[in-house]
């Protein structure tokens, strides 16, 4: 069978991402082997044909690539310490969030019991996951991704190895993810907004979309920009940003919607214009974002 000659894959934390994970194995013919804390996630995909192990240590025992899908780096160590004895010699993927140096102490801790260790990152939904273009990135011993690249492609097709460096996929996860939070609080303000008025949110979504595709487009500009530390070729600058600021507030008071998590992001566009950015891209909020001794 053409499944006998795939690596065989545990899969560890079967929510929604994990349970994506594992059915995409399964899917290539990867022989699988799935464990969760909750012994009924697993059957949906048993009955796809992975194996549900009995423990954890029996997971980390049937396979020499093991991905662990779990809240955080701190959940991952505290659910696989009780495997130790099988850990020695396989190879441990993180697929899950956490701070670089959250990934630096697995990192050790991983060198500690003997294993090959990969950190990742899972930049999509779970119903992505096994795309052609679906991101992921990696990063820590190149060896462990060279060896299983095949495999972990099945994952996304756009698969990257960051460096050997293990936080920075960590890094990379929370420097993009930053623009998450406010970009869907920012959508749902326009939702309020809208509603206030009696439209339905749907009639917004094309505009939205050709909004971030225009933001997408931006990106490499302000990137340069701010690589270069020169931010005098202003298409939009600090001080039209400022200007915006009252336009918020009165259609805030015409729809009656609270615009409050604005603040601090006003907050740092006057500081950039204070410290002399008025004229200047807005990218040159990031001479503000820095704190002081980083500059030093």
């Amino acid at each position: 069978m053409a499944g006998d000659k795939r690596t065989p894959v545990t899969v560890i934390g079967l929510g929604s991402m994990g349970r994506a994970l594992a059915d995409a194995f399964i899917e290539a013919g990867h022989p699988t082997t799935v464990w969760n804390r909750t012994p009924g996630k697993a059957a949906p995909l048993v009955a796809k044909g992975a194996v549900r192990a009995k423990d954890v240590e029996a997971a980390v025992a049937a396979s020499p690539l093991v991905i662990t899908c779990l809240t955080t780096f701190e959940d991952t160590r505290r659910v696989l310490e009780p495997a130790a004895a099988a850990l020695p010699g396989r190879a441990l993927v993180t697929l899950n969030s956490g701070s670089p140096a959250d990934a630096r102490e697995t990192d050790a801790w991983a060198t500690g019991h003997g294993v090959r260790f990969l950190a990742g990152a899972v930049k999509n939904v779970p119903s992505a996951v096994g795309a052609r273009d679906t991101l992921l990135y990696y990063s820590g011993d190149k060896t462990v991704f060279d060896e299983y690249e095949t495999a972990l492609r099945v994952l996304g097709g756009d698969t990257v190895h960051l460096g050997d460096e293990t936080d920075l996929a960590a890094l990379y996860e929370m420097a993009v993810g930053a623009m998450l939070l406010p970009a869907l609080v920012g959508f749902f303000q326009g939702a309020a907004a809208v509603q206030a008025r009696g439209l339905e949110v749907s009639s917004m979504v094309r505009f939205a979309g050709k909004w971030l595709d225009m933001i997408k487009s931006l990106l490499p500009v302000y990137a340069t920009e701010i690589d270069r530390g020169d931010y005098t070729d202003a298409a939009s600058s600090v001080n039209l940003f400022l200007a915006g600021e009252a336009h918020d507030e009165e259609l805030a008071k015409e729809t009656n919607v609270d615009i409050a998590w604005l603040a601090p992001l006003y907050d740092v566009v006057k500081r950039a214009a204070e410290a002399g950015h008025g004229d200047h891209s807005v990218a040159a909020l990031t001479e503000v974002l820095r704190r002081p001794e980083q500059t030093a």
